[in-house]
């Protein structure tokens, strides 16, 4: 079931979202936010839906456009810079997906502003906000108390997960498995290389079919095409559009504490979550509290010990 993420009453022309996506920031942040936009274009089939984004190395600034909306280069992270778009644009709704954008700086750009502040969080901070997104399956309502307004609409946990529609049609279909086929997603960016780590771990298991995501984001891509080459059992996807579909027919998954998790249950699969970033922490602790597998740090022999778990 999908719920609506605004008030049906409000009535919107313009949406602007803030957030980034590069080499180093990952891109999750803009990939749940094209999930979003969609959401709120079902919402609000008038509205005009602009993405404001820094053209940092390897950002999805043609992913956003190519998903049909429009597109803002920034030339500055100031918050005067964000206020005079709101006011240029008239925006109805402003959706920030960003750790540099403080309580502060919301409370700034709402008092200069009067706009509408969708605030999306991972970590309980504090914030400046109408609605407050937290749609990771461990965030709890409860720990918003004094971190927000009182009259900001809270929506928090799996209700409110942000899946694209792939996974909704996937899910329904009944594939075939055959042998033992692994998905491994480190992240877009995956700034530390474990993909490599990974793959060379897993290099004795020659039984075992390995579907592996990354995007152009990631800086070690060249890296790891040539290890990938002439690998018969292993598939690179860069830049994937059926990642439910691989999904469907592995039988597990190597993936970070981050939304990716809420994707890999979402579609029945066990999964080995290797915590890579700070802000995967709560995400890491909800699962190690209730049994799943997983590891504070990449290490090479307890990584084994998971994964022949799985196998057997």
């Amino acid at each position: 079931m999908k719920y609506n993420y605004t008030t049906k009453t409000q009535k919107m022309s313009t949406i602007l979202f803030r957030a980034d996506a590069s080499s180093t920031i990952g891109t999750g942040h803009i990939m749940r936010n094209l999930v979003l936009a969609q959401r709120l274009r079902q919402e609000h089939p008038k509205a005009a839906i602009i993405f404001a984004t820094l053209p940092l190395q390897g950002n999805l600034d043609k992913m956003i456009v190519q998903s049909g909306f429009k597109h803002i280069s920034l030339t500055s992270q100031k918050t005067t810079k964000l206020i005079k778009i709101i006011k240029e644009k008239n925006v109805d709704l402003l959706v920030l997906d960003h750790y540099g954008i403080t309580h502060k700086k919301e409370k700034k750009i709402k008092q200069k502003t009067g706009v509408n502040i969708l605030a999306f969080d991972d970590t309980y901070e504090k914030h400046y906000c109408d609605i407050l997104l937290n749609h990771n399956i461990y965030a709890e309502k409860k720990k918003y108390t004094n971190l927000v307004p009182k009259k900001c609409k809270i929506l928090c946990g799996k209700r409110y997960t942000l899946l694209r529609d792939e996974f909704y049609h996937e899910r329904k279909k009944q594939y075939k498995k055959t042998g033992q086929r692994v998905f491994i997603a480190m992240g877009g960016a995956d700034h530390k290389n474990h993909n490599i780590k990974i793959l060379k771990a897993l290099q004795t298991l020659k039984h075992l079919k390995i579907e592996l995501v990354t995007t152009t984001s990631n800086k070690h891509l060249k890296q790891l095409k040539k290890y990938t080459r002439n690998r018969d059992n292993i598939s690179l996807h860069i830049n994937a559009t059926h990642i439910a579909q691989l999904m469907a027919k592995c039988n597990f998954a190597i993936v970070t504490p981050s939304v990716v998790v809420n994707e890999v249950l979402f579609m029945n699969l066990p999964f080995i979550a290797i915590k890579t970033a700070k802000n995967q922490t709560q995400m890491y602790k909800y699962l190690k509290r209730n049994s799943f597998l997983t590891l504070k740090r990449f290490r090479d022999s307890r990584f084994k010990e998971k994964v022949c778990k799985l196998l057997s």
